[in-house]
């Protein structure tokens, strides 16, 4: 299988720069992946779209303020440091853009008392940096939302590119399929009877990295820190016995909850397809941990029946676990058939409901 296969054409006027206003007025695709029947709708129409005993799976982190303008310290030059994932109380693992930033080298941040170290090369751009202090406390002032590259400009109200539900800082991008959702459209399903559960997963490097080699299994997906703690798998849990569907909000709910299957089974969540047996009457456990599970066609789903999400980048590993989920012609179809009627794609976009 090829990266290539998951190649579609998207002219840049697809490309939604702004979020609906209001979160839960964007467009809705729903996509019943047995038929491939699609049906059009605002999101807000969900509720009448789902049925007591669901529940929603929640991604909760929340996006920190990551991105820092830098300049070298000896020759004045710019740099960019994107915090990935902390390390230490003042160690970061980070993507640090500029020309020829090596070990040893020391960036300052401007109009601050911050300055970093660069400790050691990872892969590419990858670094590990050392602050003079610990950082956290001061990214509300000093730092940047991290947009994807594709949007432009930068967004007035932060809290547009936060869920309303989240909660645990840490995630270099949101969890997209979770901002159509507004506290009063939350309140309309649990007074349908639908129950929501939350995991947490700090999205990290995967994002913003490009898939670059040709074979998908050659394809080296980077680990990304989940947890889903014994209250929430309990719910799941008993929506499960009840009859009632798992709905992941995003694929990165729909990563966790696999990731739970596979534990709960004794497997390992790395590389593609852990070929082990799962019964899917067995409950999901508990568990915290670096998750590298790759999903794409051919991957056996042990615990996801439904999931929301958006419209993603073409050759991407979010387009692979999506087509593993709805099987690639039918979704590069409904994605076609999106086109047509003006859909917009990508984090700011619109949203697909599958089935």
């Amino acid at each position: 299988m090829n990266v290539a296969d998951f190649d579609y054409n998207l002219p840049s006027r697809f490309i939604a720069q702004t979020p609906a206003e209001p979160r839960d007025s964007a467009k809705l695709l729903w996509l019943d992946r047995r038929t491939g029947a699609l049906s059009h709708h605002r999101f807000f129409n969900i509720v009448d779209m789902l049925e007591a005993p669901d529940v929603l799976v929640l991604n909760d982190t929340r996006v920190m303020p990551a991105r820092l303008k830098a300049i070298k310290a000896e020759s004045g030059g710019k740099a960019e440091i994107l915090l990935l994932k902390q390390l230490t109380e003042r160690r970061w693992q980070a993507l640090v853009g500029g020309r020829n930033i090596n070990t040893g080298m020391r960036l300052t941040i401007p109009d601050s008392e911050l300055s970093c170290v660069v400790v050691s090369n990872l892969d590419k751009s990858q670094r590990v940096i050392e602050f003079s202090q610990p950082v956290g406390e001061r990214l509300t002032e000093h730092g940047e939302m991290p947009l994807p590259p594709y949007i432009r400009g930068k967004p007035t109200d932060r809290e547009r590119y936060q869920t309303v539900y989240s909660r645990v800082e840490g995630s270099a991008a949101a969890p997209t399929a979770g901002l159509h959702f507004t506290p009063e459209l939350l309140c309309k399903l649990q007074q349908k009877g639908l129950r929501l559960a939350s995991c947490t997963l700090h999205i990290g490097l995967d994002t913003f990295q490009p898939v670059t080699v040709e074979r998908v299994c050659d394809h080296k997906i980077h680990r990304e820190r989940a947890t889903l703690d014994q209250l929430n798998a309990s719910i799941i849990n008993e929506a499960r016995r009840a009859g009632g569907r798992v709905i992941a909000v995003g694929t990165t709910s729909a990563r966790t909850l696999e990731t739970a299957a596979i534990l709960a089974a004794g497997g390992e969540p790395a590389g593609s397809s852990p070929n082990i047996p799962f019964d899917r009457a067995q409950p999901l456990a508990p568990f915290e941990a670096d998750t590298g599970l790759f999903i794409y066609p051919g991957y056996h789903w042990r615990a996801v029946d439904a999931m929301i999400t958006n419209f993603h980048l073409p050759r991407s590993t979010l387009l692979m676990m999506l087509s593993a989920f709805a099987g690639r012609d039918v979704l590069l179809g409904a994605y076609e058939t999106a086109k047509q009627m003006n859909y917009r794609f990508y984090s700011f976009g619109d949203a697909m409901l599958i089935t």
